[in-house]
Formats: C-alpha cells, sequence, structure tokens
C-alpha cells in the first residue's frame, strides 16, 4: 500500500503540474480539496483520467468521486480493491 501511495503522489504531481510540490509534501491522509491541495473540479476530472489512463478504473458514479479522491491513501485504497 505504502509503495502504492508513493506512486500515487508522484503521478499526481505530474498529472496536475504541480511543479511547486514535491511527494513528500503530500501527506496521504490530507485532503486533496480544499485546505489540503486546494485541487477544483478541473483537477478532480485529470484524477478520473489519470485512474482510467494508469489503472484501467473507471468511475461509474460522479457521486463516488468525493469518496475516492478524498485523499491519496483513500485512492490507493479504491485502487486495490478495484484493479482488475
Amino acid at each position: 500500500m505504502e509503495e502504492l501511495i508513493e506512486k500515487l503522489k508522484k503521478e499526481v504531481i505530474e498529472q496536475l503540474n504541480l511543479e511547486d510540490i514535491k511527494p513528500e509534501d503530500i501527506n496521504p491522509d490530507s485532503p486533496l480539496f480544499g485546505e489540503g491541495l486546494g485541487l477544483d473540479s478541473i483537477d478532480a476530472l485529470e484524477l478520473i483520467v489519470l485512474l482510467e489512463k494508469n489503472y484501467g478504473i473507471k468511475i461509474e458514479d460522479p457521486k463516488d468521486g468525493k469518496k475516492i479522491f478524498f485523499s491519496i491513501r483513500s485512492m490507493a485504497e479504491y485502487i486495490t480493491a478495484n484493479k482488475k
């Protein structure tokens, strides 16, 4: 799980062009939206693309996105549970 979390941090930084942020700056349990990394709805679309492209996971219900993309850890848990 920790390996996947580290990989996800790098992928999120790359996908969203977060140039000022290093993987070690991201707490895996901090919210990605709002106070945490301060991501917005456009970033959410990028994260959906990232999951599809890198992990073959489609998010069917947009309401699930809030839970899945709450933090890096919640993304890692979702990937682990739904990886094909």
